[in-house]
């Protein structure tokens, strides 16, 4: 069952129905909302999809909850898996899924398939993430949506009890989590490399000779400064590994936890090589304007000295 006709209840029931579910779908208005959802699945009113299905997806907002509380005696002894995230980090004191569980006690909450968007439920498993987190104090709840993300094609993950659905609701609001040391790290060495460039090739010859190279700044400044971040960030994908390696020759063992710093280094490997990778490429892109610059300039005087 899915209680909502929103886009994610539609892409939800798309991907039910492909799987081989039989789905009802619960709306409010179910003769408006019917030409939106599939054929195979039917759209009926709330009340009746709730007492045909005993795994029941609620996909609609944390503040529309409490409008299920008519339905409170038919969705006793259901499983009700809640896939609604937050607008903001720990918005609220509890979890949605904590706050569905306390309206109604007599049901089964499990928390899954929020970190699923939409497009990833329409297009499959293969061209999103694959992985469906999933947490509930009930075993038995967790494995029977388990098994429905495992035939729809993905790949539950076990994330415990309920108290960690605050923790998975956080995961997509999160922009690029894995990347943001990474990323003021490049522009710490970038910023760092080019005021040295700045002062060695524009600001030095003006104090020395009086010689007005600003025109250096935005092209030839930057091309010197870009290979200078690609070599360090490159050195800084191998160094972990090699102090990892003295780590654990020293200790004789390789089952011995590299200290925190360590070990977060080694995490990050690949965002700081693509980002090597990415200044390295913008470095043969500048390459490339420099000539067409110069070129350009020379054209300018050939037709100064023509005139």
């Amino acid at each position: 069952g899915v209680l909502g006709s929103g886009d994610f209840a539609r892409s939800l029931a798309v991907r039910l129905v492909c799987s081989g579910f039989k789905v009802v779908v619960g709306s409010r208005n179910p003769k408006r909302k019917a030409s939106l959802f599939p054929a195979a699945a039917e759209v009926t009113f709330q009340a009746e999809a709730v007492k045909k299905a005993d795994v029941i997806f609620v996909a609609i907002f944390r503040e529309h909850y409490s409008t299920l509380c008519d339905l409170a005696d038919v969705l006793a002894g259901k499983i009700l898996v809640d896939v609604s995230n937050n607008t903001e980090i720990n918005h609220h004191k509890e979890s949605n899924a904590e706050y569905l569980a306390s309206l109604f006690p007599a049901c089964t909450v499990v928390k899954g398939f929020n970190v699923v968007s939409a497009w990833t439920l329409q297009s499959g498993a293969r061209d999103g993430n694959k992985q469906v987190l999933i947490c509930s104090n009930n075993q038995e709840a967790k494995r029977t949506v388990a098994e429905i993300a495992q035939v729809m094609g993905f790949t539950p993950v076990d994330m415990g009890c309920m108290s960690s659905a605050r923790e998975i609701e956080n995961i997509p609001l999160r922009l690029l989590p894995a990347w943001k040391i990474p990323i003021f790290l490049a522009l710490g060495l970038f910023l760092c490399f080019f005021t040295y460039n700045l002062i060695r090739q524009v600001i030095h010859p003006y104090i020395r000779e009086q010689k007005n190279k600003l025109y250096k700044i935005p092209i030839e400044v930057v091309n010197t400064t870009l290979p200078c971040v690609s070599y360090v960030m490159l050195s800084l994908v191998y160094l972990p590994g090699v102090l990892a390696a003295c780590s654990q020759l020293y200790y004789g063992t390789k089952y011995r936890r590299f200290p925190d710093w360590l070990d977060q280094w080694l995490q990050h490997r690949k965002q700081i090589g693509l980002l090597s990778f990415f200044c390295a490429a913008l470095h043969a892109v500048y390459s490339l304007c420099l000539p067409m610059r110069r070129s350009h300039r020379y054209l300018l005087i050939e037709t100064a000295v023509k005139q």
